[in-house]
């Protein structure tokens, strides 16, 4: 792998803008930190949307403006979340691909999230995974512990490859009740990422203090990298994070010195089989 995949996560839906003022959470926020991160050298944005409340949200409306608005306004490829906050009804989560996005997460199982349950059923996946082929949606399989790896081969195996035929993860690192953020626990599940089909690619996302040894980790080993203030709003010790695009900046150094330089939203498309607008 000769360059790297940056994504960047700007929001989330656990943060609140009271907390972290400098959460982007408007629309317009939202845009001018896309235009941003892409000049940088993010080719990837994934997308959790606010109400005017600044509280999280599945609306119709507001993802399809949102969408329509990242894809007037820059190259990156918009990728959705359809895990939404962890107290969002399934039927939501599910609708969130009608708003058109050209990527969509897919959480591989159900993990503890803190002090709630982030609940992924294996009905729910299934179906999730199928409408994204049937739409032309790119899924990214996000992977919370070891074993969602091998729920992954059974889902392919059973149900196909993904639209496009390319099969991309995010190994989400350092979640409370899911895997660990540490070098070991991403080369147990490199290891087992050679089991998926052919070509499989993966990045990776530390949570908090987790950032720096995830990305270095993920980097060292042929991984990419996703960053944001969705993931993490501490910079260093005792210094808060002030922009998402002070954390692309940072990605885009390491993946620099690791001699593999961003690679651009049409280089990214290529890679993962995402079709050129």
């Amino acid at each position: 792998m000769t360059g790297t995949v940056i994504t960047v996560a700007p929001t989330g839906a656990e943060s609140s803008k009271a907390d972290v003022p400098a959460l982007p959470v408007t629309l317009d926020e939202l845009v001018a930190t896309a235009k941003e991160c892409e000049a940088l050298g993010a080719a990837i944005i994934h997308v959790h949307i606010r109400d005017a409340d600044a509280e999280p949200t599945l609306d119709q409306g507001r993802l399809r403006a949102t969408v329509s608005a990242l894809r007037e306004s820059t190259g990156l490829i918009v990728q959705l979340s359809s895990g939404g906050a962890v107290t969002d009804p399934e039927s939501d989560r599910l609708a969130v691909l009608d708003a058109g996005p050209e990527m969509a997460s897919c959480t591989m199982g159900t993990v503890n999230f803190g002090d709630g349950v982030f609940m992924n059923r294996w009905e729910f996946i299934v179906d999730l995974h199928a409408r994204m082929q049937e739409r032309g949606i790119v899924p990214e399989y996000e992977i919370f512990d070891l074993g969602q790896l091998a729920s992954l081969q059974r889902l392919l195996s059973r149900h196909g490859l993904p639209f496009g035929g390319h099969v991309h993860v995010d190994l989400v690192m350092g979640v409370p009740g899911g895997m660990p953020a540490t070098a070991a626990a991403l080369v147990a599940c490199e290891q087992t990422i050679r089991d998926l089909p052919e070509g499989t690619t993966f990045s990776a996302t530390g949570i908090g203090r987790g950032t720096i040894p995830v990305m270095l980790a993920s980097l060292s080993a042929g991984g990419h990298l996703r960053v944001g203030m969705e993931d993490t709003i501490t910079y260093a010790k005792g210094r808060p994070v002030e922009s998402n695009m002070q954390l692309v900046a940072r990605a885009v150094g390491f993946a620099q010195l690791a001699q593999r330089p961003p690679l651009t939203a049409g280089e990214a498309r290529e890679l993962l089989g995402v079709p050129a607008r």
